[in-house]
């Protein structure tokens, strides 16, 4: 398989994107970014200096120097955030919702989208997140947009709270969701929504091993058509 393309992955959240695109890089040794993990980075970092999402000046202040570092770890990419390993700490709760909170600002996205264009410059990348194929990487080699009904994306994201110890109520982790979704799809600076060339992949009823097979094939399709 020919090295050096780039594969956008949008949906919205629990769709099984991350697992898949974590997945498919191994098999194809690209390089995976995980979108979602920088602006989790960009919610701690405002967290831990106090700042008001509505202060604009603060906020662009502390974007000039922050620093996102995405390392390749045997056991799966590691983040940092200004020279701190935060992959754990950007995974609890109250950042997964300030996440959603700050990936709605303009001036927020603009630098996050300077870095991962930066990142995946050179090709041989995955990136999923919402606005890869539409924003990011308009011209992206191959655009793959997957979805699942509400209540399997719950059940997921509940059962992997559930491995980690976490005590959830599968009720609030479907309607924290649907908030999410209504919020992602709505939002004024680069909405949750499909590139008119993207082909969709309905995950409902397909297994981790299966989303990532059928990803594969649609790549190897193309390369012999």
């Amino acid at each position: 398989m020919k090295k050096g393309y780039v594969i956008a992955i949008d949906g919205p959240a629990a769709s099984g994107k991350s697992t898949t695109a974590r997945m498919l890089a191994r098999k194809l040794k690209y390089i995976y970014i995980d979108t979602g993990a920088m602006y989790r980075a960009c919610a701690l970092c405002a967290l831990q200096r106090k700042i008001d999402l509505e202060d604009e000046n603060s906020l662009e202040k502390m974007l000039q120097d922050i620093k996102i570092e995405i390392k390749y770890a045997e056991q799966g990419n590691r983040i940092y955030l200004n020279g701190d390993d935060v992959t754990a700490r950007i995974r609890e709760a109250d950042i997964t919702r300030l996440s959603s909170r700050i990936a709605v600002i303009g001036i927020v996205r603009e630098k996050m989208v300077e870095l991962q264009r930066k990142m995946g410059a050179q090709g041989g990348v995955i990136m999923d997140g919402r606005d890869i194929g539409t924003v990011v990487f308009p011209d992206a080699d191959f655009k793959f947009f997957m979805t699942a009904g509400v209540k399997v994306r719950a059940r997921r994201r509940w059962e992997e709270a559930v491995a980690k110890g976490e005590e959830l109520n599968i009720k609030d982790v479907e309607k924290e969701l649907i908030w999410r979704d209504q919020n992602d799809t709505n939002r004024e600076h680069s909405p949750l929504r499909k590139a008119d060339d993207a082909m969709e992949i309905d995950t409902t009823s397909l297994s981790v091993e299966e989303q990532v097979e059928c990803l594969l094939n649609q790549i190897r399709e193309r390369e012999n058509a």
